[in-house]
């Protein structure tokens, strides 16, 4: 028993050293998800619950391009009722965020390729945005460029960790922005003009969008072209 109490008071004591090392960390907000208050879960869990009907009426799609004649009519009632299911899980997720977010959500969604699923996504999944400065949302979320460069070799600057669910809702929105939203027009027009490669000038614009939207969060206003114009 004594070895085992030193064991554990070892373990402890590792444990708060890494603590303390990971609490003062200049990007401990990386590493580190704050905890969800009640209200916060329930939004998750929606948010969530949404996300897996999406996935699974997905499934059941491309299976019924598949399948054969006699299985088709079970797979078309199963979608149907996804269909349903989809809806009324989209209406709580909008209920929810009218009930407890109106105003950042109203503020998020002037945005032009900002729609309700996204602002749902960002509420739920990244609710540091507005409180970090534009680089720490950026390496948060995982569209801040990061090199892998090893020694005196210099490797290609890509994206890579974060929080996958908010980076894909992301680029989702981007390629919308890019044809309906001005700024990210022009400045994905700029890029590929200026040589770049379209996913890269996505990127580029991924990232323009967060900061966009992280000053629309800290400031609570909302969309003014003339001020993300540039």
């Amino acid at each position: 028993m004594g070895a085992l109490a030193k064991t554990d008071a070892l373990d402890a004591r590792m444990l708060a050293a890494f603590a303390r090392v990971l609490h003062q960390h200049p990007e401990r907000e990386r590493f580190v998800k704050p905890l969800a208050d009640a209200e916060l879960q329930q939004l998750q869990a929606l948010v969530l619950r949404r996300r897996q009907l999406v996935q699974m009426l997905t499934a059941e799609r491309q299976r019924l391009r598949l399948a054969h004649a006699a299985a088709r009519p079970s797979i078309g009632r199963v979608i149907e009722f996804l269909k349903q299911e989809l809806g009324d899980s989209e209406a709580e997720v909008a209920t929810h965020v009218q009930w407890h977010h109106a105003q950042l959500a109203q503020a998020l969604a002037s945005v032009p390729g900002i729609g309700a699923a996204s602002v749902a996504v960002l509420l739920a999944e990244l609710p540091e945005l507005g409180k970090l400065d534009r680089r720490r949302i950026a390496a948060l979320v995982g569209v801040a460029p990061l090199n892998r460069d090893s020694g005196q070799m210099r490797g290609q600057r890509s994206i890579w960790g974060g929080r996958a669910d908010v980076r894909r809702t992301l680029y989702m929105a981007t390629l919308v922005a890019v044809r309906h939203n001005p700024a990210l027009k022009a400045c994905y027009e700029r890029l590929l003009a200026a040589g770049k490669r379209k996913k890269v000038a996505l990127v580029a614009c991924m990232r323009k969008l967060l900061t966009m939207l992280n000053a629309i969060a800290k400031h609570g206003s909302t969309w003014q072209p003339a001020m993300h114009t540039a």
